[in-house]
């Protein structure tokens, strides 16, 4: 029963690493407070469960769904880009719909990438976007992203004979896991090298309404000639605290979603149609939950770095995103510090290496608990360590 050698060479997914580590800790007695995975703990706004509920009673809805996703999700991803961001998409041939956007990520390699393909990425990054890339046995070339730049790739450090080879360029902002952000300019010059290297740029974009003080995260979509060298994934799992629903979508260049959706097809049967019509209703109805969800973010981005500061930090707040990319102490790695910490007091935190070799040297923070979970992790850290050096 010998594995192929594509799953051979498959690491464990990042987060089942953790479920294992936060299990281990549990069985041997500990109170763990995780601040590990970005999995929202608040509620899916009733509006949206009321209409799952309905739909699902509809026997309509029983049966296979459409492999590309109703035409009326479709529109409804349509005029939200169009309400958010004056984006105008054909929802019949720009937009296609995702058993969470985690899956069409991993997929879109499958689509245009043959062995020893090149594919860029970030790195820090999402880790799926590299084990998609080999999976469909591409090879992907890191990005490296740095604070000095803002965690923003430079583009003409690439070298040219990768930049000719490659096929595939993956962006995300506001990103993951550092909380950055990026600019009109910078989007530009994406699309002036995208067009100039004839690479199709796949813009990962789950947190753009999870933005504090006023800041609006651009889309990709937005800026001139997107369309016309890549798309935007999106999905309902952050703006709409519905990460168990796994519903989601790819929107811009028409080849490129028809390329998507053509694979997926062949390799999965669509989204019951009753979790469509919540999602709908999502989008098109009231849209207090992001107001709300800011709020509750902010309230606990503040906690986390008054209490990080206290404890000797110095850690740039981020503009959006549910995370926070403080360094690690003196003396420590990435690893090491993170498990000292779990050790010595059962709060988790994620390793920056554990998103690329450029992470090493920072940890994160994910803002999914709640604020007394939150002062009593940081409380943990200052009874077992008082303060750090750097």
């Amino acid at each position: 029963m010998e594995e192929a050698r594509r799953i051979q060479a498959l690491p464990p997914y990042l987060f089942a690493r953790i479920d294992e580590k936060i299990a281990e800790a549990k069985a041997k007695g500990v109170d763990v407070i995780s601040l590990g995975i970005g999995d929202p703990d608040l509620p899916t706004p009733e509006h949206i469960i009321d209409k799952l509920v309905k739909a699902a009673r509809n026997p309509v809805n029983h049966r296979y769904p459409s492999y590309v996703g109703m035409l009326e999700f479709r529109q409804a991803v349509a005029e939200w880009y169009k309400r958010r961001s004056n984006i105008m998409l054909d929802p019949k041939k720009e937009v296609v719909s995702l058993i969470g956007s985690k899956e069409g990520i991993a997929h879109i390699a499958f689509c245009y990438l043959n062995p020893g393909d090149i594919a860029l990425i970030p790195d820090p990054g999402y880790p799926v976007y590299g084990v998609g890339i080999s999976l469909a046995g591409g090879v992907p070339y890191a990005m490296p992203l740095k604070e000095e730049n803002g965690f923003l790739p430079e583009l003409d450090r690439i070298p040219e004979e990768i930049a000719h080879k490659a096929k595939l360029m993956f962006l995300n902002y506001p990103n993951n896991p550092t909380g950055a952000i990026a600019d009109e300019s910078f989007y530009s010059k994406v699309v002036a090298f995208a067009k100039k290297y004839d690479i199709i740029v796949c813009h990962d974009g789950p947190y753009s309404e999870i933005a504090f003080k006023g800041y609006k995260p651009l889309s990709f979509l937005e800026v001139p000639g997107a369309k016309d060298v890549g798309i935007e994934f999106h999905s309902m799992s952050k703006t709409y605290n519905m990460t168990g629903w796994r519903i989601g979508w790819a929107a811009g260049n028409a080849r490129v979603i028809e390329a998507l959706g053509r694979i997926k097809s062949n390799i999965d049967t669509g989204i019951f149609q009753a979790i469509q019509e919540a999602a709908i209703e999502g989008l098109l109805g009231n849209q207090d939950i992001i107001g709300e969800n800011r709020k509750i973010y902010l309230e606990r981005q503040d906690i986390v770095i008054e209490g990080l500061t206290e404890l000797g930090w110095t850690v740039e707040r981020p503009k959006a995103t549910i995370y926070v990319w403080p360094k690690v102490p003196k003396g420590f790695t990435s690893a090491s510090f993170c498990e000292l910490v779990l050790d010595k007091t059962g709060v988790v935190l994620t390793p920056g290496n554990s998103y690329g070799e450029s992470g090493e040297g920072y940890f994160r923070i994910s803002l999914t608990t709640n604020t007394e979970r939150l002062r009593e992790a940081l409380q943990r850290l200052q009874d077992n360590f008082g303060k750090f050096e750097f």
